[in-house]
């Protein structure tokens, strides 16, 4: 049976998500079978495994970085908001329904407990160790009864935990005291140490604080992170655009329209690492910038909700003024519904409208049905496009979704001869369920070099060509810091190595 330690925070986006990979990457490289866990999570980037399962993409990265495949099994519970108050609910993997969070913790608490400990001992039986992500913080007093992500799953593993703050926010310290407070008692217990996770400064200035910190608690600081830039780790939540810090004084300006349910955004994260590209996130008017050289529509958990978000700003108008300068534009499965004449969702899939007009851009139409398609897919393109390059190229990805869309009118054209089409154009115009297009390196390094071209710039020859490479380069990194700034040894005693 798998011995598990725990990372909880004292809020979200604190660091608990990199902390775990690393190191589950520096058990993996000292030679132990070791698997990432994390009970329930919310966020609306996700990924599909081999079987077709949907999963946080935070333990996807977990599992590369441990040299596995995805499992659902990682992360039994998965939340995709689709609204303020509601989500639906994929456990193991499927969709189980849309619900409140009223509705969730009454009706369905029990069974994804059920479906949490199924999980957490099928991998227990198979690996050595066991690294869990908690969620949020665990001293949340009005969520603590119905709460399985923190404690629940510490004492179901019988883990001992690490907690994480994120100094680099300002209140580590009081947000660290406050937490063990606000802890029962058996739970304070589980507490082994403490991380300081992002931090820019003085380290000798920081000493005295964390003297203070082990005598009003009793509970040892562990280490202190370091702020690490630039990490290339699939992100779960939109808070992280809040941080994004697009590059200036880039060869190519690549707009994303940023809406409230915008979902795989990790779709441009092989951008990060183009060296001539600029990756803005369009939230306003005054964000459409008039020197963009390619604007994508990503994906959105709640269609019709987004595109009503788009066109209460005026970004639609924006967007007709934008092609109509003969500039390419990019829909990806959400984006590609907004793109065409009109949404149809007879069974009410996503809203209270059964018929909503889109922008009108493509000559297509989206229906909703109850049945959610999750796969890997690949598709060979077999209509000449001469824009996008894509004229007889194998691309791949994976599909999540419930709109199927088909052609309704003559200016638009199917790229794909498939029964349920995956690729559509007109003119410079592209829309496509594919997530996950631009790592296909042959389109995305065509399509960048056209954009070049068409600037009067000579084509880029030396660009990555392989994201998961990249990613994993990233993930010895993060452990190499780990080791360097966290009493390791300290930390494979608790775990009884």
């Amino acid at each position: 049976m798998a011995r598990a330690i725990m990372f909880q925070g004292t809020a979200s986006h604190v660091g608990k998500s990199v902390l775990t990979l690393a190191l589950a990457r520096v058990l993996y490289q000292d030679g132990f079978k070791v698997a990432p866990f994390k009970a329930q999570n919310m966020a609306l980037n996700s990924y599909v495994t081999l079987d077709g399962g949907e999963m946080g993409r935070a333990q996807v990265a977990q599992a590369e970085a441990c040299g596995l495949e995805p499992r659902v099994e990682m992360n039994p519970v998965l939340l995709k908001p689709s609204s303020d108050k509601g989500s639906q609910v994929i456990v193991l993997g499927k969709p189980v329904g849309h619900y409140s969070a009223k509705s969730y913790h009454l009706e369905r608490r029990s069974m994804v407990w059920e479906a949490v400990k199924k999980a957490y001992e099928t991998l227990a039986q198979e690996f050595d160790f066991i690294v869990i992500e908690g969620a949020g913080s665990p001293a949340e007093v009005n969520l603590k009864a119905s709460d399985i992500a923190n404690m629940k799953t510490a004492f179901l593993a019988n883990a001992p935990v690490i907690l994480v703050a994120d100094i680099d926010r300002g209140g580590a310290l009081a947000s660290l005291v406050g937490t063990m407070e606000l802890l029962e008692p058996e739970e304070r217990k589980r507490v082994c140490g403490f991380i300081l996770n992002k931090f820019r400064g003085d380290l000798e200035l920081l000493k005295p604080a964390l003297t203070f910190l082990e005598e009003k608690t009793g509970v040892p600081v562990l280490g202190v992170m370091p702020y690490i830039p630039e990490l290339l780790i699939p992100e779960e939540d939109s808070v992280s655009l809040e941080e994004t810090v697009s590059n200036r004084e880039k060869d190519l300006k690549i707009g994303v329209l940023w809406y409230p349910r915008i979902s795989n955004f990790t779709d441009f994260e092989i951008f990060q690492y183009e060296p001539d590209v600029e990756l803005i996130y369009i939230k306003t008017l005054q964000d459409f910038r008039d020197d963009f050289d390619l604007v994508i529509l990503p994906g959105s958990k709640n269609t019709v909700a987004d595109l009503n978000y788009l066109k209460q700003r005026g970004l639609d108008q924006k967007l007709y003024a934008y092609v109509k300068k003969g500039k390419p534009l990019i829909g990806i499965c959400g984006g590609l519904q907004m793109l065409g004449e009109k949404i149809l969702d007879p069974d009410l899939v996503e809203g209270k409208e059964t018929e909503v007009k889109a922008l009108g851009i493509l000559d297509t139409v989206t229906e909703f049905r109850g049945d959610k398609i999750t796969r890997r897919t690949s598709t060979r393109v077999t209509r000449a496009d001469g824009y996008f390059f894509l004229q007889r190229e194998e691309i791949s990805g994976y599909e999540i979704h419930h709109g199927r869309t088909f052609l309704s009118g003559e200016r638009s054209d199917v790229l794909d001869n498939r029964e349920n089409p995956l690729v559509f154009a007109c003119g410079r115009v592209l829309g496509t369920y594919l997530h996950g297009i631009f790592d296909n390196d042959l389109f995305r390094h065509r399509l960048l070099n056209r954009l070049r071209r068409e600037k009067g710039l000579g084509d880029l020859e030396n660009r990555p060509t392989s994201l998961k490479n990249l990613r994993l380069e990233n993930y010895d990194k993060i452990g190499r810091v780990f080791r360097e700034n966290v009493n390791l040894k300290k930390i494979y005693e608790i775990l009884g190595i």
